[in-house]
């Protein structure tokens, strides 16, 4: 069935539910866009920025935008300045990359890459955006650009998997079952709060 995010309710969904909420219908469109979006976690390097070079390399955008200030322990640098310097040791031009490092969270990482991009390309010029993020994160990220950001960008998402929240492997794990639910929660209470937007997901009864 199709149903608002916001009439559901976190701590009553099985585990099916869960699964389809978070991951299901996020399928890379492979359309060509104007910019890769790379938000920054403490595992990005590992996981999202693999993605993100190969889909500069095979063309999909010539543009990356790292987004985040996070500092993690162990790093100097924050998120977004280490994944740049990453990006340019494995080839990545520097002038193709361009940083937003004052973001604390996924809602900072969509306002402030707001006037990052602005300022790089004008943003009435950006029509499609290149969204990668591992794939439990991407609903809600989804959602949170399609919130506070033009409502002429397209998107195409284009997810990466980490080793214990894929989608067919979530539930086994201690860690994964407390992101899932975790992202759940937060995916469906900022949606009541009118943080971001609501839209129909496709569940099961």
């Amino acid at each position: 069935m199709l149903i608002n995010i916001s009439q559901l309710e976190p701590n009553k969904l099985t585990d099916l539910q869960l699964t389809e909420l978070i991951y299901k219908n996020l399928e890379d469109d492979n359309e060509i866009g104007d910019c890769i979006l790379v938000p920054g976690s403490n595992k990005t390097v590992e996981y999202r920025l693999p993605k993100a070079i190969q889909l500069y390399k095979q063309g999909r955008a010539n543009k990356i935008l790292f987004s985040g200030g996070v500092i993690w322990e162990g790093n100097k640098l924050s998120e977004a300045q280490l994944l740049k310097e990453k990006a340019i040791e494995q080839g990545i031009p520097e002038e193709d990359i361009i940083v937003e490092d004052v973001s604390l969270h996924t809602k900072e990482n969509v306002l402030a890459s707001l006037l990052v991009l602005d300022r790089a390309f004008y943003l009435h010029n950006v029509k499609r955006i290149i969204v990668v993020t591992t794939n439990f994160h991407m609903r809600r990220f989804h959602l949170t650009l399609k919130t506070f950001m033009p409502e002429w960008i397209e998107y195409s998402l284009c997810t990466v998997n980490d080793q214990t929240t894929r989608e067919d492997n979530w539930f086994n794990y201690p860690y994964g079952r407390k992101r899932v639910e975790m992202e759940s929660g937060k995916l469906i209470n900022y949606v009541k709060q009118g943080v971001i937007i609501d839209t129909k997901v496709e569940i099961s009864n």
